[in-house]
């Protein structure tokens, strides 16, 4: 394949798969400035190994392998902090909007159990959760992105959502 061929492949292969590689990313890293990077430095590497990927590929999607990408790199960037701790600028997380009714703010409280919950996950149970909740991806993608069979997929996300139930449902210790 020629470089003006693959380059236009490669131009398709981004402009479908842009929005789920960041969002990954973002649910991964928890900030629009670090999922940017991630998503950057994704596709830098994808571009780098494309045509040997597009091969292997055998027809498959490349969804996965982006992901799987964006998997490694976010692994390195904790890797690299926990070695190199960081203090937010500005930790201030209160929503400062008025809350009309009680159920938008138990369903506010809820969703926030939820995300931090999901910060409580063994990495894995995390990650699978991320990419079938927040990208919507099959057990199938999400397997061949994590490295897994189907079946132990299949158990990864139901073993993640139980334990999840179970963070979500503990009483609040404040």
């Amino acid at each position: 394949m020629d470089k003006a061929q693959l380059d236009h492949e490669f131009s398709e292969l981004y402009r479908a798969h842009l929005r789920d590689v960041y969002s990954y990313a973002y649910y991964r890293v928890g900030n629009h400035h670090d999922a940017e990077d991630l998503t950057e430095q994704t596709f830098l590497q994808a571009y780098r190994h494309f045509e040997r990927a597009l091969a292997e590929s055998d027809g498959r999607p490349l969804r996965p392998w982006l992901i799987r990408i964006a998997h490694n790199l976010a692994a390195n960037l904790y890797r690299d902090r926990s070695r190199k701790p960081q203090t937010p600028i500005d930790d201030t997380t209160v929503i400062s909007a008025v809350h009309t009714t009680e159920d938008l703010v138990e369903g506010r409280d809820e969703l926030a159990r939820i995300l931090e919950g999901i910060q409580e996950l063994p990495d894995d149970r995390r990650e699978a959760l991320i990419m079938r909740f927040a990208l919507g991806m099959d057990n199938r993608e999400i397997a061949r992105a994590m490295g897994r069979t189907d079946g132990a997929t299949k158990v990864l996300i139901h073993r993640a959502i139980k334990q999840l139930e179970g963070i979500v449902r503990q009483p609040d210790p404040a």
